[in-house]
């Protein structure tokens, strides 16, 4: 054999065994995640609370105690989380967001949300119903893909009927 291919089979050895830790890996967040999500559910309860400001920002520029932050993994440390300053009876607090739900959540009005510790899950509005925010602009890339998913289930419906003509005959 060549050098070439010997490092080239050297290389999809190890790719191989990178995709297959990966996928164990992935398998292992997932259960994680999902005992997580048990947990969050479990603790949860109704508040009552008017949002005062709302950014993303570092857990260490959100002004959370040093016990909040030493629990928090290194690498979540450096990244920005959607951060809710919220007034709940007569303090002021901050409070974690879901990311999925942190656009809908309006400013200055209050809310009806849905906490477990200092993690909003879920937020209803208090009078009324809460307002959805403009949706964004699709980027080009959304665009295509969007008119790609469009054209394929076009052909495969076409196949299909195709292949029913052709039983039928």
């Amino acid at each position: 054999m060549s050098k070439v291919t010997i490092v080239l089979l050297i290389i999809a050895i190890v790719m191989v065994a990178v995709l297959v830790v990966l996928y164990f890996l992935g398998k292992k967040a997932e259960k994680k995640k999902a005992q997580q999500d048990e947990q969050i559910a479990a603790a949860a309860q109704s508040v009552s609370m008017l949002v005062i400001d709302k950014k993303k920002l570092k857990i260490t520029e959100a002004g959370f105690p040093a016990s909040v932050v030493n629990q928090m993994p290194k690498l979540m440390r450096r990244s920005k989380l959607p951060i809710v300053k919220a007034k709940v009876g007569p303090k002021v607090m901050s409070f974690i967001c879901e990311a999925s739900i942190f656009d809908s959540i309006p400013v200055k009005k209050e809310v009806k949300a849905t906490v477990s510790g200092l993690y909003i899950t879920s937020v209803k509005g208090l009078h009324g119903s809460i307002a959805q925010a403009a949706p964004k602009k699709k980027s080009f890339r959304d665009k295509l893909r969007s008119k790609y998913k469009e054209t394929s289930e076009a052909l495969e419906k076409e196949k299909a009927e195709q292949q029913k003509n052709k039983k039928k005959k």
